[in-house]
């Protein structure tokens, strides 16, 4: 029996796999947490925080959001070299602690009409961190839970890591919609819009408590006491020995990311300024959406480790392939409609993103999971995660077409079903095996 597996043994190994899972999942909620409420104060941010009309705003206040992302590689070969060599533990509780007070110092960014460019200026910085830490953060929370979770249920337990995305999102959104409401158009552009920012800071602090109390992954410290512990290797080495992996989580999260920032990140700014919903009506179709998404995520993560991870993600992707056309003109129909839209688009996702952290660390050894993991998927999700809403927005502008966001999701699910075909099936599999050394 490996370590990983031996998590299901007793109550005692029972509580600490749930307390790791609080505690991975708590760091992306954080993280999507700061996404939601950048992505559903949008038009609040960009007429505070930035000078011109309000679609010139918008487009630059979409565009700093981009500019985060370019970092996050960097941050990914940072934190995943030390992740590799010290353990994953105490790499996630700074990411935490960066992120969140990150996060909460956006609002506290004074305006534009009181420092002029000094506030985009400092929102890039802050955004900057945002992404640097965000590049360890990710890669180590989904590495750390799939190094606590059994082999045969790592899909299962791995799912909770995304719960706490759609939590984590879902709580900004119902923040701002919230706030919104109570307060007004006109406060919210004044003040209101900095409020949810602040709520940062405690979430962090909570999350560094649970993380600093637990031991490092089963996994890690077994290897740990077996080998000695060698440098992690850059990213050229690491390109050189493990390509194969690199290149198929790469092109797999080409797919997973576009799908997934521009249903969450986008959706409200396209919802508003091409369908025509109201500010409220545009926040409040998505936050539905995501809740359908969450009840669903357990389910189709315990699938995963029935049928396997590779028939879940065909699902997904042919489905999106053949339905987000209709789908996205279903949602231009009115609200009704961009409610049932949302949610089948969301639904149809749901296989990919429930099974994340089951799959894509598998796909590396022990030794360089963490870098190898966070490598490929920041890198990936810099070039096409992170600009899927301005890239979204540019093509839109370009043709005119509304639907130019559904011919770009279809064109990188293209992309995500030839990384399949190179993908090997990992359900069940110990972490430690190479998947792609058979």
């Amino acid at each position: 029996m490996t370590c990983s597996a031996s998590a299901s043994g007793s109550i005692d190994e029972r509580a600490t796999l749930h307390r790791a899972i609080a505690a991975s999942a708590i760091g992306n909620a954080a993280e999507w947490f700061d996404y939601g409420i950048y992505a559903y104060g949008v038009t609040y941010i960009s007429t505070a925080l930035f000078p011109g009309d309000v679609g010139e705003a918008v487009l630059f206040a979409l565009a700093t959001f981009a500019i985060s992302f370019l970092v996050r590689p960097l941050g990914g070969v940072f934190w995943g070299s030390l992740g590799d060599r010290l353990g994953r533990k105490s790499v996630l509780a700074l990411t935490i602690l960066l992120m969140s007070g990150a996060t909460l110092s956006v609002g506290l960014i004074p305006s534009y009409d009181s420092i002029g460019f000094w506030a985009p200026l400092i929102l890039i910085v802050l955004r900057m961190i945002q992404g640097f830490s965000t590049g360890g953060e990710y890669g180590g929370a989904a590495t750390f839970m799939a190094e606590y979770a059994p082999d045969e249920s790592r899909g299962f337990y791995g799912s909770f890591l995304e719960l706490g995305t759609l939590a984590g999102f879902s709580l900004g959104a119902l923040l701002m919609l919230t706030f919104s409401l109570l307060l007004g158009d006109e406060v919210m552009h004044a003040w209101g819009w900095r409020i949810p920012f602040l709520i940062a800071a405690p979430m962090g602090l909570i999350g560094m408590y649970l993380r600093s109390r637990m031991e490092d992954t089963p996994v890690f410290r077994a290897h740990e006491a077996s080998s000695e512990m060698k440098p992690s290797p850059g990213p050229g080495a690491l390109m050189r020995r493990h390509w194969r992996p690199m290149l198929v989580v790469g092109g797999a999260v080409v797919a997973l990311n576009v799908v997934n920032y521009t249903l969450l990140s986008y959706m409200p700014t396209y919802l508003q300024r091409r369908i025509g919903l109201s500010s409220d009506e545009a926040l409040a179709v998505p936050l539905v959406g995501m809740l359908s998404m969450a009840l669903f995520l357990p389910l189709a993560g315990h699938l995963s480790d029935r049928v396997g991870r590779r028939p879940m993600w065909r699902f997904s992707l042919i489905g999106l392939l053949l339905l987000v056309t209709p789908l996205y003109m279903l949602m231009g129909t009115g609200l009704v409609g961009a409610c049932v839209g949302f949610i089948l688009l969301g639904l149809l996702y749901v296989p990919q993103l429930a099974t994340i952290s089951a799959t894509f660390p598998a796909m590396f050894p022990t030794s360089v999971r963490f870098a190898g993991f966070a490598n490929a998927y920041n890198i990936s999700t810099s070039i096409f995660g992170g600009t899927a809403p301005v890239v979204s927005s540019f093509l839109i502008t370009l043709t005119g077409n509304e639907l130019m966001p559904a011919f770009y999701m279809m064109g990188t699910c293209l992309v995500g079903l030839v990384a399949l075909h190179f993908m090997p099936e990992t359900a069940g599999r110990s972490l430690y095996d190479d998947p792609f050394a058979d």
